[in-house]
């Protein structure tokens, strides 16, 4: 029976000491690990436990000893737990249970490398890509940089949607690129062949939920166009309404996570071996750009797109002639967007039928262009693509806009100082566009204020002084000028200066030598007409009045405060250190491992000073008491070193 029971305590003891080593030592190295690694650093140290027992020689001596042994035996724990994080992380554990996934994206991903490289190849890229070459440098004529940016267009082309993309996010990009890249870059088109009507029939039926049969009377299997993201279909609803159905490629978000996680990999290899990626931010800008193309890939953002617009002209009281779709969200979801058909002709295609219905272009290009900048300056949400295929000239002579996928944010303070820097112009004052330009850039710490104020007076001299015709390039010049002033733009002004040269290219096809920056310039003077109006100065103050009235009737208080505190010597000043987290946090990591190296290394010299002591009584043989307290504090000095060196290897000092 005494058997029976000791057989039976042995596997408890066991399981019990390799528990409590492995959550000890996980403790206190202050580390999270797996059942199976805590199960192997309980293991070894048990094991190791074992043999220092059996090593103390008579079984009479080993109670005086255990907590030599119990410490040895956790030490060793912690140190094999350090050395396998070190040698195996537990992020590598979870890559080899991932490999056989790994490997197969990787195969995918080295095709498409290849697949890359020949089309660098084939468009004479290989010198700018190997870091041979600046693009855009200053030393380059202006036809060589031209030559250069149509290789890269070609090449960008052929490498497929999501390098269109990105071209067509970097023709934004004024601050950034010169002018030759930003005029090629904004050519970029990709046309795909349809999709075959089987699979868009498959995931209109995933999507909605139901067979297309019962949710649309009619719907034509030829799509209307088709890009590189999506294709169009008219179909018919079950109430008769017309309706155009937005319809997502099969498989185009694994195509754009393939080709992202590429960009990212090839951007990070860039700015790390040339100069110019460094220069230019191109991992940074990688970010923005894998943002925006994820929301262009949910549909259900274009329609949340659309109605901001609407809902931000409503609010503002901006009055827009150019009508947009409405959106049918019982038949749209994530990869599905059915709209109203609009029925009417691409600007880019609608020339003859103008002058054949004798339609008045220059109107049409204002109402297109005060549209635009009224979403920009008044709803704060804007088209920010409106070239010439998404805007529509309709039957009944009106102006439509579609394709909201791309849009700009602009929020009050940045719409304000916009208005500010059109006024600006519109006043030729250089002085006020240097403080407009000031609030819509990020500026650094040191800036010469007034060597920027007389560059933007002779930029104003050259574009808009009596007789000069302001164009395009006006815009790039700008933001070469705001470069060279060491000021960054951020990305929604970019978009905004992007739609606006977009636009131009478009009211173009209306009306050729129209001017959008003389009427760029009177739209901002009658919309601060408009605000200098008794009404509006009105609600102003009256909106103001209500927002200060609570700082108002808190003011006295405070003021007799201050004052008593002033007249009785109380007044005094106080400034928190540290009110970062952050910073906090740094400074309690850095105190605790100080701490517990000192600590480690006092207790390691109080340790070998008890071992030198040759003293009774003694315990174990030759070992006194001191000594037996040496080694524990030996053992505990190892322990709290090694927690500190693990601790700065992790990164957590």
């Amino acid at each position: 029976m005494q058997h029976t029971a000791f057989l039976v305590l042995i596997p408890v003891l066991f399981v019990g000491t390799l528990v409590g080593l492995s959550m000890g030592a996980r403790r206190l190295l202050g580390i999270r690990i797996g059942k199976i690694r805590a199960a192997l650093g309980g293991t070894v140290g048990v094991l190791a436990t074992m043999q220092i027992i059996s090593a103390m020689g008579p079984s009479s001596h080993r109670p005086a000893m255990t907590s030599v042994q119990v410490g040895c035996g956790i030490l060793v724990t912690m140190i094999f737990l350090a050395v396998s994080e070190v040698m195996l992380p537990s992020s590598m554990l979870t890559d080899i249970v991932r490999l056989p996934g790994v490997l197969r994206r990787r195969v995918v991903r080295t095709r498409r490398y290849a697949e890359l490289s020949a089309i660098a190849m084939r468009n004479g890229l290989s010198p700018s890509l190997r870091g041979l070459s600046k693009a855009g440098s200053s030393k380059a004529t202006a036809a060589g940089r031209r030559h250069s940016a149509q290789q890269l267009r070609r090449a960008l082309e052929e490498a497929g949607a999501t390098f269109v993309k990105l071209g067509q996010m970097l023709s934004t990009r004024y601050d950034l690129l010169p002018a030759e890249y930003v005029e090629e870059f904004s050519r970029l088109h990709h046309q795909a062949a349809a999709e075959p009507w089987e699979r868009v029939r498959e995931l209109l039926a995933e999507e909605l939920g139901c067979e297309p049969e019962t949710v649309f009377a009619e719907f034509d299997p030829q799509p209307l166009a088709a890009g590189s993201m999506a294709q169009v279909h008219l179909a018919r609803l079950m109430d008769g309404q017309e309706v155009a159905v937005k319809i997502q490629r099969p498989g185009a978000g694994q195509v754009v996570e393939r080709d992202l996680d590429i960009l990212f990999r090839i951007s990070g290899k860039l700015e790390e071996h040339t100069s110019w990626a460094k220069s230019l931010g191109l991992g940074e800008l990688m970010n923005g750009f894998a943002v925006s193309l994820h929301e262009e890939l949910d549909f259900r953002t274009e329609a949340r797109n659309m109605a901001a617009i609407i809902a931000g002209a409503a609010e503002s009281g901006a009055v827009c002639a150019i009508r947009t779709p409405r959106v049918y969200e019982g038949y749209s979801s994530k990869r599905v967007l059915t709209l109203e058909r609009l029925h009417g002709v691409p600007l880019s295609s609608a020339g003859e039928t103008i002058a054949e219905r004798g339609l008045d272009g220059a109107k049409l290009a204002e109402q297109l262009l005060d549209c635009i900048l009224e979403q920009i300056i008044l709803g704060g949400v804007f088209h920010a693509d409106p070239h010439p295929g998404n805007v529509l000239l309709l039957s009944s002579g009106e102006l439509g806009l579609i394709d909201f996928g791309s849009v700009g944010r602009l929020d009050r303070r940045m719409r304000s100082a916009l208005q500010d820097l059109l006024l600006a112009l519109h006043r030729n004052d250089p002085a006020a566009l240097s403080d407009a330009l000031l609030e819509v850039v990020d500026r650094p710490e040191q800036i010469d204020e007034r060597q920027l104020e007389r560059a933007l007076g002779r930029f104003m001299a050259r574009y808009l002084s009596p007789g000069s015709k302001p164009h395009r390039d006006m815009f790039s010049e700008l933001f070469l000028l705001v470069a060279q002033h060491g000021l960054t733009v951020p990305p929604e002004v970019a978009a905004t200066f992007r739609a606006l040269a977009t636009v131009e290219g478009t009211v173009e096809r209306l009306v050729p030598d129209f001017d959008i920056v003389a009427q760029a310039r009177t739209f901002a003077a009658a919309r601060v007409q408009e605000q200098l109006s008794y009404e509006r100065v009105k609600d102003s103050l009256i909106e103001e009045a209500i927002s200060l009235s609570s700082v108002l009737r808190r003011l006295p208080r405070r003021v007799d405060r201050v004052s008593s505190a002033l007249e009785g010597g109380r007044l005094g000043i106080r400034i928190r250190l540290l009110a970062d987290e952050r910073d906090r946090r740094f400074v309690r990591g850095l105190v605790h491992d100080v701490l517990l190296t000192f600590l480690g290394g006092v207790i390691a010299l109080v340790g070998a000073v008890l071992l030198s002591i040759d003293s009774k009584p003694t315990i174990i043989g030759s070992v006194s008491l001191s000594q037996l307290i040496g080694y524990n504090l030996l053992v505990a000095s190892c322990i709290l070193v090694l927690r500190v060196v693990f601790s700065i290897s992790r990164g957590r000092g």
